[in-house]
This record gives structure tokens, sequence and C-alpha cells, in this order.
């Protein structure tokens, strides 16, 4: 995107096909943007917003919290929520499929090995984050090996941007579509984009919005069957069938 573009989008005039209220890429902000046609919510953190995310499955008393509301109700006081959205796939009990770690709490186990469904359409990988970089989505059998430092991590798949290529089993023209949420990271792992689409796409248009609409160096997919997303910045709280983890920044507190 040019400077002249940017500026146009920061004045709320359209160019090209990008339409956005505010740019991603400023810190710690939710934002609209198009992208081959296709809309999406984006939220984009930086390096100094990591401490401030968090991931969580249970409040105190160890109840699922399953929605957006339960999460906002569980906060300890004084604390907001920015922005949340659903974290990668559950089982029926909603415990995490695959890794999941918040501070502590450590859950389910990496799975390296391929399956039937989304998940297993490898390569999966591993948002991690407050380890050696801020951000990183990490492919699953790489984290195996290296055992990385993280705060919090969450296993999902499949990847969407390895490397800076596309998943290599994603294809144009597919008719597979749902709304789809995950995250990218930048190359130097400063900064993470969060991101759903308003209407259903197959996995090339989206992990085409993270390489080339984001820049994202690696990306992760969430989900598709329940893809949620809370962003007061946006008039937003979506509802529905309940979650099992759920990622989001806090602020106050």
């Amino acid at each position: 995107m040019t400077i002249w573009t940017r500026l146009l989008c920061r004045l709320g005039v359209a160019a090209g096909a990008v339409l956005a209220l505010a740019l991603p890429g400023d810190a710690a902000e939710c934002s609209r943007m198009e992208h081959d046609g296709q809309g999406y919510a984006i939220c984009t953190l930086t390096a100094a917003d990591e401490p401030r995310l968090g991931l969580w499955l249970e409040d105190a008393d160890g109840n699922k919290l399953r929605n957006f509301s339960n999460l906002r109700a569980a906060l300890p006081d004084g604390q907001d929520l920015v922005f949340a959205m659903n974290a990668g796939m559950f089982h029926s009990d909603y415990e995490p499929v695959g890794l999941y770690k918040s501070g502590e709490d450590t859950r389910g186990q990496l799975v390296t090995g391929g399956g039937g469904g989304n998940f297993g359409l490898l390569p999966n990988g591993v948002f991690c984050t407050g380890g050696a970089q801020p951000f990183q989505v990490i492919e699953s059998r790489a984290f195996a090996a290296t055992n990385p430092e993280c705060r919090i991590a969450t296993q999902s798949g499949p990847m969407l941007v390895i490397d800076g290529e596309l998943h290599p089993r994603f294809l144009v023209n597919s008719d597979s579509v749902y709304v789809r949420n995950g995250v990218g990271v930048s190359a130097d792992g400063q900064t993470a984009w969060f991101a759903i689409s308003d209407r259903p796409v197959n996995f090339h248009t989206f992990g085409r919005l993270f390489r080339d609409g984001l820049g994202a160096r690696n990306a992760l997919y969430f989900d598709g069957s329940i893809s949620r997303l809370h962003a007061p910045s946006l008039n937003r709280s979506d509802f529905g069938w309940s979650m099992g983890p759920i990622i989001g920044l806090v602020d106050g507190g």
C-alpha cells in the first residue's frame, strides 16, 4: 500500500481495493479492510501489546467460558476486553484439540501427525507469544523439535502461510467456503494480525489476505465452523454456538 493510499484510508476515502476505518498496522486497533474483493475485520497487535494478550478456556471456578460475555464477566475488576476471538478447534467438552498453554495452565498434547479435518491438513502449527520473539507461528513438527518457550500457545491447523508461501494443498477455485478466522505474524515477529472474513471464503483467498494483503510471513487458521469476533471499536460482539479456547487483548486493571 502506498503512502498516498494510507493517507486516503485515514481520511475515510476509498482507494483501490482498500476500505478502512483505521488502517491495519496501528497498535492494538481493530479495523475494516478489503482485499481481492472480500471484506475482513483485522485486529493488529505490536510487540508492546503482547503482555496484555490472554488465552482463556475457563473461569476461576473451572467453568468453561464458551462465549465473550462470560469472558468479560470473568476478567478482574478494572479490566476491559479490547478484542477477542475463538482461538482454535476443540472437542465436544470444549477442551482444545492439540496444545494449549496459558501461563502455568497447559492442556492437551502437541499433535504432529496428519488426520481428518482441517486440523490434520499438514502442515499445521502453533501460535506462540512471549518467547524468542513477541509473536510466532511455528510449524508443529518444528515446534516439537525445538520446544520453544511460550507464555501462551495454541495449536490449530492448517497453516495458511508457511515461510511466505501458501499451504500447498490450497486450491484457487475451491468451493469449500466458510467465514474463517486466523492469525498471521510479521517476519520479524513484532506484529500479529488477527483476522476474520465478512463472508464465506476458501482457504486460498484467506491465505492470500495474510500473505499479500498484510505481509505475514507465517499464518495459522483458527476455525471456520465457529468463527467469532468481539471488537467494541467496530461495534461488534458476535454470538452463536459456544467456543472452546478464546484469545484476546485486555486493557486496564
